[in-house]
C-alpha cells in the first residue's frame, strides 16, 4: 500500500509520523495534504531509512545531483560527493550516472544513502545503448519500462519521467522557435526516439504502465520538465507551459491511482517571472509539489551560477515552491568535483533556510537567533558550531593575521560588539 492510498484511507503511516514530529506539525493534517496530493513522502518499501515530507507548509528541502560521465566515472568520488552531500544537510541526492556501470554505482549508493535517492531511468537506456554503437532511437518501449521496473525494485525512492514531452508540445515547441531549444537530456533523448520512430512518447502513451510499476514499490514520480528554458529569452514560453498543462492532467491521473508525483520546473527564469512561475504550477498541477532547478537568474555568470541559481532559489521557495535542486559552481562547464558538491549544498540551503525564515516555518529562526546570541558574546566555537560550514568558518578566522580570540581583523580594537558593552 502507498503513502497516498494510507492517506487517502485515514492510516497515519510511520513514515507520517516521522515527517510529522520533524516538521512539528499536526500528523493528521499531513495525512489529509497527502491524500490530496499537497506533499509527498518519497520512500520507496525496499528502503529504510529516515524519510522526509516534500510540499505545502513544509521545510524547503534541497537536492544534490552526483553521478558519473563517459568521460570521468570513479565509484569511490561518487560515494564521496554523496557523504559530502549529506553531511553538509542535503535532503535527497539524485544518481544521475551516465558513465562506468551504472547498476553497480546505483547500488552502492542506495546502500549508503541515509537520504531519499531518485535517478532518471532513461540515462540508463541511452548509456548502455550507447555502449553499444546504437542510437537511443533504437531503444525499445520494453526496454525503456524494464529498466524503470529494475531501479524501482533496487530501492529507488522517486524517479524523474519526462511524459510532458509529446507530439502535441513538441509541435508548440516548433511554431515557436528558442534561442537555446531544448536542454533537458532527458527531454532531448525522448524528443529523438519520437522523431525517429515517428511514435508518441512511450512514458505518455503507456503511462498506466508507469503508474502500475510506481505504485508496487510506492516510488514517487517527478514529473520531469523536459521542454523548460535553458536561458532567459526562452523562459515562459509557449512550450514550457503546454508541457506544464500535460504534467497536471498526469499529475491528477496519479492521484487517482494511489501513486505519488511532484512536478519539475525551470531551470532560467528572470526574477521578475520566478512567482508567476511557481503560482502557475501550483494552479495548473492541482497543488502538488513543485521541484524546480534553481532557478538561475541571469545566464552570465559560468562558475558561479551556484550564486545566481541561490538567488532564484531564495525567491521560487518564498512563493511556494517545495523542493530546490542545487547548482554547483560547475554548472554548464564540467562535471561537478566533491569541493563544487559542496558549494552546491550550501547554497542551495541558504536559499531554502532564506525562504523558510520569511514564509514562518515553525522553529526554523530558533538557530539564526543562536548564533547572533553567540556573536554578541564573541563566542567563536559558538559560531563555529552553528555556521552551515564550521570549517570553512573557523579556516578563515584561523587564518587572519594578527589574530586575536576576542576579535576579528575586520575591526580589531574598534570592535562595535565590544564598544557598545563599554557604553552600557
Amino acid at each position: 500500500m502507498t503513502q497516498l492510498k494510507m492517506a487517502k484511507d485515514g492510516i497515519i503511516s510511520k513514515e507520517m509520523k516521522a515527517v510529522a514530529k520533524d516538521e512539528k506539525i499536526d500528523a493528521q493534517w499531513l495525512c489529509q495534504e497527502i491524500a490530496n496530493g499537497h506533499i509527498v513522502i518519497p520512500k520507496n518499501i525496499n528502503r529504510d531509512f529516515h524519510p522526509a515530507g516534500i510540499g505545502n507548509k513544509l521545510r524547503t528541502k534541497i537536492n544534490a545531483n552526483i553521478g558519473t560521465s563517459p568521460d570521468h566515472f570513479d565509484l569511490n568520488e561518487e560515494l564521496e560527493k554523496l557523504k559530502i552531500s549529506v553531511a553538509y544537510g542535503s535532503d535527497s541526492v539524485m544518481d544521475l550516472s551516465t558513465g562506468g556501470n551504472l547498476t553497480e554505482i546505483r547500488k552502492a549508493i542506495l546502500h549508503q544513502s541515509p537520504v531519499m535517492v531518485g535517478t532518471v531511468p532513461i540515462y540508463q537506456v541511452a548509456s548502455e545503448l550507447l555502449k553499444n554503437d546504437k542510437d537511443i532511437s533504437q531503444m525499445s518501449v520494453n526496454q525503456l519500462f524494464e529498466s524503470i521496473e529494475k531501479q524501482c525494485d533496487e530501492g529507488v525512492d522517486y524517479i524523474t519521467v519526462h511524459c510532458g514531452v509529446t507530439q502535441k508540445s513538441i509541435q508548440t515547441l516548433k511554431k515557436n522557435p528558442r534561442l537555446l531549444g531544448v536542454v533537458s537530456r532527458g527531454g532531448s533523448l525522448l524528443m529523438r526516439w519520437m522523431r525517429k520512430n515517428k511514435a508518441e512518447n512511450p512514458l505518455y502513451e503507456y503511462y498506466d504502465r508507469l503508474l502500475d510499476i510506481a505504485r508496487k514499490y510506492d516510488v514517487t514520480l517527478s514529473l520531469g520538465d523536459g521542454l523548460r528554458p535553458g536561458c532567459l529569452a526562452d523562459a515562459s514560453d509557449s512550450a514550457q507551459f503546454a508541457e506544464l498543462i500535460i504534467l497536471g492532467e498526469l499529475q491528477k491521473k496519479a492521484l487517482e491511482s494511489d501513486v505519488q508525483s511532484m512536478i519539475e520546473g525551470p531551470g532560467h527564469i528572470p526574477l521578475n517571472e520566478i512567482e508567476a512561475n511557481v503560482r502557475l504550477e501550483k494552479s495548473i498541477c492541482n497543488g502538488a509539489p513543485f521541484y524546480v532547478l534553481g532557478p538561475i537568474t541571469t545566464d552570465i555568470a559560468p562558475g558561479y551560477d551556484h550564486i545566481t541559481s541561490a538567488i532564484g532559489g531564495a525567491l521560487a521557495a518564498y512563493y511556494g515552491a517545495d523542493f530546490l535542486c542545487y547548482v554547483t559552481p560547475s554548472e554548464h562547464l564540467c562535471l561537478p568535483d566533491i569541493d563544487d558538491v559542496r558549494e552546491g549544498v550550501i547554497s542551495a540551503r541558504i536559499s531554502a533556510r532564506s525562504a523558510d525564515i520569511a514564509n514562518g516555518i515553525a522553529g526554523i529562526q530558533k538557530e539564526d537567533d543562536q548564533i547572533s546570541l553567540c556573536r554578541s558574546k564573541l563566542d567563536w566555537e559558538g559560531i563555529y558550531k552553528l555556521a552551515m560550514d564550521p570549517i570553512l568558518a573557523k579556516k578563515r578566522r584561523k587564518e587572519s593575521e594578527d589574530f586575536s580570540e576576542d576579535v576579528c581583523t575586520m575591526c580589531g580594537k574598534l570592535c562595535a560588539i565590544k564598544t557598545s558593552k563599554k557604553n552600557v
